[in-house]
């Protein structure tokens, strides 16, 4: 029985030390700020691929119609910066055109520190 005015001991504290708090924020914040300078480049790459299957779709007779559809395409389309229509592959499978491309895309972070990803897609031949 304890007396009036004192409290019983704890068993056992639970929480976060400060210590805690900053090394999570610290996590979380690296996270985030990663994801902000990956996010443009991953959706980039999905543009790219987006417009490399509407121009196979369409079936292009020559391989420089393709290259400069894709150049119409990447004038309209305002996120797409790593490639032109050179740069693409072209070659035909069952009887359709397969347009293929390959990057790498470099994002600092800090200083001398990069991230290196390799990006790489084709339309795909049976549509």
């Amino acid at each position: 029985m304890t007396r009036p005015g004192f409290h019983t001991p704890r068993t056992g504290q639970r929480g976060l030390t400060l210590f805690g708090l900053l090394f999570w924020a610290l996590i979380i914040g690296f996270a985030g700020y990663m994801v902000v300078r990956v996010l443009p480049t991953v959706t980039e790459y999905l543009t790219i691929q987006r417009s490399v299957d509407k121009i196979a779709a369409e079936q292009p007779a020559t391989v420089a119609e393709a290259r400069a559809a894709f150049d119409r395409q990447k004038e309209v389309e305002y996120s797409i910066n790593a490639i032109s229509g050179k740069d693409l592959q072209v070659t035909k499978e069952n009887d359709r055109v397969v347009l293929a491309f390959a990057y790498d895309k470099e994002i600092p972070v800090m200083g001398a520190v990069y991230i290196l990803i390799k990006y790489e897609g084709r339309s795909k031949p049976g549509r």
